[in-house]
């Protein structure tokens, strides 16, 4: 694509601290490009936990993961937030006049005049099943996300995995009806999913709508045949292996940021860095009496955005104006 787009505020990541921050940029008028390696939004609450409940976020006594993460996405449509999910950032890169360049693994280079990294605790990558070829199938046969389920209509699809996001996946395709044949296959006869899916699935194995192998996994891969547990094979168009994610600093490593134990440096008046025009918030971040709590994501996501408009208007006098006063105005 290799593409130069500018906007005022960068956000990487687009878990909930990160679209936190969307909001309170819009509130001083600054609008945000979110990037994120994973192709959808919400980070851990939509990939690995979404339904299961949060009972420390203000105002809910208890909200499922990705209905935060709707809410969230809810409460920032007014600003209009741009999104490009599915790429990596590389580099950060200085520029003149206050500008910071972004350049992700697509080619894309993106200017804004601030930068925040609310990237959780890095970049995520799957934890891969450990088979000797799979590497061979994993652009044709392999997914660790599910981006398109259309993609499997017709096919016969094999699901590994016990937690909410393989539970959830094979729920969504058998109602559906999206697949030729569908198996969810888990090494246990417990699941690490929310009570209601499993439900859900044993009620769906019943009606054939899913074949369900507990006490199994997947032990060799060819082009046309899965291997489960070393003797039965089984015919598939795409495996789909779901295990969570596995949290690396990645490329952050590299970008001149002050670290300690792989997270960064900020000062605790408003998470700035140590490199002008970029902030750090949520998880990613470390300082004295620093709590890995979604709350706190949040609150340092408000005393970015004011730091960072006096720093984007050095000449202008801020005034912070309640909501309850100024409501919530698109641009």
């Amino acid at each position: 694509m290799n593409k130069t787009e500018l906007t005022d505020v960068i956000i990487i990541g687009a878990g909930p601290c990160g679209l936190f921050g969307v909001f309170q940029f819009g509130l001083i008028k600054l609008r945000c490009r979110v990037i994120d390696v994973l192709p959808e939004v919400g980070g851990q609450c939509s990939t690995i936990y979404p339904k299961k409940p949060i009972y420390d976020i203000p105002g809910s006594p208890e909200v499922l993961a990705g209905k935060l993460i709707k809410n969230l996405e809810k409460q920032i449509k007014t600003f209009e937030p741009i999104f490009s999910l599915g790429e990596k950032v590389l580099k950060i890169n200085k520029k003149r006049n206050k500008k910071i360049e972004v350049i992700t693994n697509k080619g894309n280079k993106y200017t804004a005049k601030v930068v925040v990294i609310a990237g959780g605790l890095g970049c995520f990558e799957p934890r891969k099943p450990k088979i000797e070829n799979i590497t061979e199938y994993e652009k044709t046969k392999i997914d660790y996300f599910v981006t398109e389920p259309e993609k499997y209509k017709n096919k016969n699809v094999v699901i590994s995995g016990g937690g909410d996001s393989a539970l959830d996946w094979a729920i969504f395709l058998a109602e559906k009806k999206y697949c030729k044949t569908l198996t969810l296959i888990h090494r246990s006869e417990r699941f690490r999913g929310h009570l209601d899916s499993v439900d859900k699935i044993i009620n769906l194995s019943k009606k054939n709508k899913i074949n369900l192998m507990l006490n199994s996994q997947v032990t060799n891969i060819s082009s046309e045949k899965i291997t489960i547990n070393k003797k039965q094979k089984l015919n598939y168009d795409f495996w789909i292996p779901l295990f969570g994610l596995s949290p690396k600093l990645g490329p952050i490593a590299e970008w001149g940021l002050n670290l300690e134990n792989n997270k960064i440096k900020v000062r605790t008046y408003d998470y700035k860095t140590n490199l002008n025009g970029v902030y750090a918030i949520g998880d990613i971040n470390t300082y004295k009496g620093k709590l890995n709590l979604i709350l706190c994501g949040f609150h340092e996501a408000a005393l970015a955005a004011q730091s960072a408009y006096k720093y984007i208007n050095p000449d202008k006098k801020f005034l912070l104006k309640y909501t309850t006063v100024s409501g919530v105005n698109k641009f």
